[in-house]
C-alpha cells in the first residue's frame, strides 16, 4: 500500500495517506483479535480456575444486589434515589468494572512485575505501540462473562422503573459507558506506572479498588470536601452516575460536559506519566 509522509522540523514523519492509516488500525485489531484467541485458548485448558472465578465474581455481584434489598426495607431513598435507581447505579458500576477486568485489568498490573523481572523489555522489543501491546495481551474470560449479569441487572432495574428510553438515551447511556471504562482504564495505567519508579503496586491495587467503592453511590450523597474530591477531581463518582441519570432522565448537557472532560483528562494524564515512566526505565539488559 502506498503511503505518503511529510518530514518535520523536528525530524518526524507525519502521515499524510489516510489509507495507511485504516491498514495500521487492521494492524493493531489484528494483533488484539490473536490475543483474545490466546486468551479463550488458556481459559479452556484451565477450565476448574475459569469456572471458580466466574462464580466469585458473580456471588460478589449477588452481595451487592442483597445489600440494596436489605438496606430499602428500612428506608424509601438514599440521597433522592430510589430502591431501583440505586439497583441501576450499582448495575451500571458492575458493568463499566466487569469490562475493565475483562479487557485491561491483569495486563496493566502484570506490568509492575514486568517491569521490576526486565520482561517490559518484549513490549519494547515488539513492532507495536508500547501501551497498546501492553494493555491487550489478553482477556479474562470470566470477568466477561458476568457482564451479562451486570446488563441483566441494568435491564431489570430500568424495567422496573418503566423506563422508555429513546435511541439516543440508550446511545448516550453506551457513550457515556465507554467514557467510565476509558477513565477506569486511566486510572488503572497512572497507578500501575508507579511500578517505574516504585518496587511494588500491591497497596495501588487496594487503593483502586477503595476508590471504586464510592462508584455505588450517587453524587448527592456526598458534600463539602467529599463533595470536592470524590465528585469533582476524582472520577470515581461520575463514572457510573452520569450514565445511570442518562437513562432515567435523559440527555443532560452538564453531565455530558462532566464526563467527557473527565475522561479526555485522565486518560492524557495517564498516557503522560506511562510515557515518562518509558523514559525512566532501565531494560534488563542494562
Amino acid at each position: 500500500m502506498a503511503s505518503r509522509f511529510t518530514r518535520t522540523h523536528r525530524g518526524g514523519w507525519i502521515v499524510l495517506d489516510l489509507g495507511f492509516s485504516q491498514f495500521l488500525v487492521l494492524q493493531y485489531l489484528k494483533i488484539w483479535l490473536a490475543s483474545i484467541r490466546y486468551s479463550l485458548v488458556r481459559s479452556m485448558m484451565f477450565r476448574g480456575d475459569f469456572i471458580m472465578w466466574s462464580l466469585v465474581e458473580f456471588f460478589w455481584m449477588g452481595v451487592n444486589v442483597a445489600a440494596i434489598a436489605v438496606i430499602y426495607q428500612h428506608t424509601d431513598s438514599i440521597a433522592g434515589w430510589s430502591q431501583y435507581e440505586m439497583l441501576l447505579l450499582v448495575g451500571t458500576s458492575m458493568l463499566i468494572q466487569r469490562l475493565l477486568m475483562g479487557f485491561f485489568w491483569s495486563n496493566l498490573f502484570e506490568m509492575g512485575r514486568n517491569i521490576r523481572t526486565g520482561n517490559f523489555d518484549f513490549f519494547l522489543a515488539q513492532p507495536g505501540n508500547p501501551l497498546f501491546m501492553v494493555s491487550t495481551r489478553k482477556i479474562d474470560l470470566d470477568s466477561l462473562l458476568n457482564v451479562s449479569v451486570a446488563l441483566a441487572i441494568v435491564l431489570f432495574s430500568a424495567s422496573k422503573l418503566e423506563l422508555s428510553p429513546s435511541l439516543a438515551d440508550l446511545s448516550i447511556y453506551v457513550v457515556f459507558v465507554g467514557c467510565g471504562l476509558v477513565s477506569s482504564y486511566a486510572i488503572v495505567l497512572l497507578l500501575a506506572s508507579v511500578s517505574f519508579w516504585t518496587i511494588g503496586t500491591k497497596g495501588v491495587e487496594g487503593g483502586y479498588f477503595t476508590l471504586y467503592e464510592f462508584s455505588r453511590l450517587p453524587k448527592q450523597a456526598f458534600s463539602g470536601v467529599a463533595n470536592v474530591i470524590f465528585v469533582w477531581i476524582l472520577p470515581t463518582v461520575v463514572i457510573s452516575n452520569a450514565p445511570a441519570r442518562a437513562l432515567i432522565s435523559g440527555f443532560s448537557l452538564p453531565d455530558t460536559a462532566w464526563i467527557l472532560g473527565s475522561t479526555l483528562t485522565w486518560l492524557t494524564l495517564g498516557i503522560s506519566v506511562f510515557r515518562r515512566g518509558i523514559r525512566r526505565y532501565s531494560s534488563a539488559s542494562s
